[in-house]
């Protein structure tokens, strides 16, 4: 089954029609606080993200696919962003999916959808509740999305969702950041950058006991057809997950556990491990 084809059943996917099947979630409810969901940081993710080599990932990504069997056919992107991932995986031939709960976000997804003209399907969902028409061959979350979700029953159910629309077999590729790099290279330090339309303060605050990283984001934005920059305010958090929990997790949702890597290599990862990927694999529903 193809996107056009999703787009044809009974129930329509688009994201134009899908308030009464999509989760519409202008907030996201993370460690107790309601907290803004990328918001105005939307507008200059892109912007601030550029020293991230997409395409790079992109290759170590689709390599992994390809190891474990998912040449082709649907494929979820779980926690899309703004789609830069989602498009460079459309173009190498998959039939693209992508879930985000941040509509800002969605929207520049869907602006690039128009650019490139690939076949697209996005999806206004939070990914503890995601829902689909049928099964993907493979599942991919990256850019640290499942740090996002802070409870362990909460990822654990993100892990039952993406078992039950999996193939028979099929695979389930995420990431994530370690305790290390919360801890070690993010925590309690403070990153700025200074560009011509936009600013940043970004002061990371991380909580041992509670394992929970917190983002303070302070955004200077430039007005159109001005020389004055508003300010915006945002804070994010995310859990630190080592990889015994997420091993645990994985297999209690009813995935099969295949194996884990440190970020961009076929090693195993280690105590200094910043990023981990985890494949793991459909096993009944």
């Amino acid at each position: 089954m193809t996107i056009k084809d999703l787009l044809q059943c009974g129930r329509s996917f688009n994201l134009q029609n899908a308030s009464s099947y999509a989760i519409m979630l202008q907030t996201m409810d993370i460690g107790g606080a309601s907290v803004e969901a990328y918001t105005s940081f939307a507008a200059v993710y892109d912007e601030f993200m550029d020293n991230i080599p997409y395409e790079e990932w992109a290759e170590y990504l689709k390599g992994l696919l390809k190891e474990y069997g998912v040449n082709d056919g649907l494929l979820l992107d779980l926690g899309c962003g703004t789609g830069t991932m989602t498009e460079i995986l459309a173009e190498s031939g998959y039939d693209m999916i992508g879930i985000d709960n941040a509509e800002d976000m969605l929207e520049i997804a869907m602006d690039k959808r128009a650019e490139s003209g690939h076949d697209i399907l996005y999806l206004l969902q939070d990914m503890r509740e995601f829902e689909l028409y049928g099964t993907v061959a493979g599942i991919v979350s990256i850019c640290d999305s499942v740090n996002y979700i802070t409870e362990e029953e909460e990822l654990l159910e993100v892990f039952r969702l993406a078992n039950n629309y999996l193939d028979p077999k099929g695979v389930f590729i995420f990431d994530f950041n370690t305790v290390y790099k919360y801890k070690e290279v993010l925590g309690d330090r403070t990153i700025a950058e200074d560009r011509e339309d936009c600013s940043f303060i970004w002061n990371n605050y991380y909580y041992e006991d509670e394992e929970i990283n917190e983002y303070e984001l302070s955004l200077f934005i430039r007005e159109e057809d001005s020389d004055l920059y508003r300010k915006y305010q945002e804070t994010h958090f995310q859990r630190a997950y080592d990889l015994e929990t997420m091993k645990g997790l994985v297999e209690e949702s009813g995935l099969e556990y295949i194996t884990a890597y440190d970020a961009f290599t076929k090693n195993a990862p280690t105590e200094t491990s910043e990023r981990i990927y985890v494949i793991a694999r459909e096993r009944g529903k």
